[in-house]
């Protein structure tokens, strides 16, 4: 039996803006470019089956939703101390797919999956035991938990150790010992490592500091959709930091990540519709990215004058297309 990537810690776990906190605080004036300090939120945690091959009945079982049928499978294949089989039971049992959730049942079946040597429950366990979530807390262990994936060479155990050398938190902090793990990760197409790396070397943290290697890094992460790298690319893209300005691009990737909900993106893209950098002026689409980014706490006394000097018919209009991407979103998050 065969398994896919299911765990991943961090996923943009080192910061949440590489532009100088602008993804945080959603303000981008059109003023001289400057970096400014990141902030370190809480890792994300993300549980998702990919890559599931088609040539095993569990596995196919669970792709196609028939996960009593895969647990059926998994259990007999787990009497034959098949490693993969563990770790889909695991799987099956920490998101209560047919069965009651029950994250101590999965903790015990990743454990023994991991035992027997299978790369995805090790790390299923060691994401498992950094939330304290059906076992205890214990960062110590989750450590040895990626450490063990990722001599294996899985990129996703490498950025996991990565960020805990990172922040010093189940090993001893190391930023050269965490770049080394973050670029594995990052060379290897994981976008969060792409998007970390481009902050470590911003800071000059563990590598040396050169805008060009981050600008690259926050490109491939870009790319893969990321969407606070896609904010951040695009504001290097219309101020040129580093690169050629590129109005197109940077609007492409300013208006997905707005799309996803960056509030900074948000904000940035009323200035660009207010002013008609590189696109059709549009006070209405102003109004709307604005008023937004406004609900999310972004403040912009100057783009509030702007749709304050609205007409009433202008207002109403950015209102309902405000409110129109709000209940879509919550509709289809």
């Amino acid at each position: 039996m065969k398994t896919g990537h299911f765990v991943i810690l961090g996923c943009v776990g080192l910061v949440f803006g590489v532009v100088g906190g602008l993804a945080i605080s959603g303000m981008l004036p059109p003023l001289p470019f400057s970096w400014g300090t990141a902030q370190t939120p809480s890792p994300e945690l993300q549980s998702t089956p990919k890559d599931l091959p088609e040539d095993d009945a569990a596995y196919a079982a669970f792709d196609q939703g028939k996960y009593l049928t895969a647990l059926k499978l998994a259990e007999e294949a787990a009497t034959r101390n098949d490693p993969q089989a563990h770790t889909l039971i695991g799987r099956i049992y920490a998101d209560g797919l047919g069965v009651s959730r029950d994250e101590s049942v999965a903790a015990r079946w990743y454990a023994r999956g991991a035992e027997l040597g299978d790369v995805q429950g090790m790390l299923a366990l060691g994401t498992m035991l950094a939330e304290g979530r059906g076992v205890g807390k214990d960062m110590g262990l989750a450590a040895e938990m990626f450490e063990k994936a990722a001599v294996t060479g899985d990129p996703l155990a490498n950025y996991n150790l990565g960020l805990m050398f990172l922040r010093g938190n189940g090993k001893p902090e190391n930023p050269h010992r965490a770049a080394q793990h973050i670029q594995y990760a990052a060379e290897r197409g994981i976008a969060a490592a792409q998007y970390d790396l481009a902050v470590l070397y911003i800071d000059g943290r563990g590598v040396p500091h050169d805008g060009l290697e981050a600008a690259r890094w926050s490109a491939r992460a870009a790319e893969q959709g990321l969407p606070a790298a896609e904010y951040d690319y695009a504001v290097m893209l219309l101020q040129g930091r580093g690169l050629k300005a590129d109005e197109e691009k940077a609007i492409k990737y300013l208006s997905s990540a707005a799309e996803k909900g960056v509030a900074g993106a948000q904000n940035r893209l009323s200035h660009v519709y207010a002013e008609g950098a590189g696109i059709d002026a549009s006070a209405v689409q102003a109004a709307k990215w604005r008023l937004i980014a406004k609900a999310s706490g972004v403040e912009d006394e100057r783009l509030d004058q702007f749709v304050a000097a609205l007409s009433e018919d202008e207002r109403t209009e950015a209102e309902k297309a405000a409110e129109d991407w709000q209940t879509r979103k919550q509709i289809m998050p």
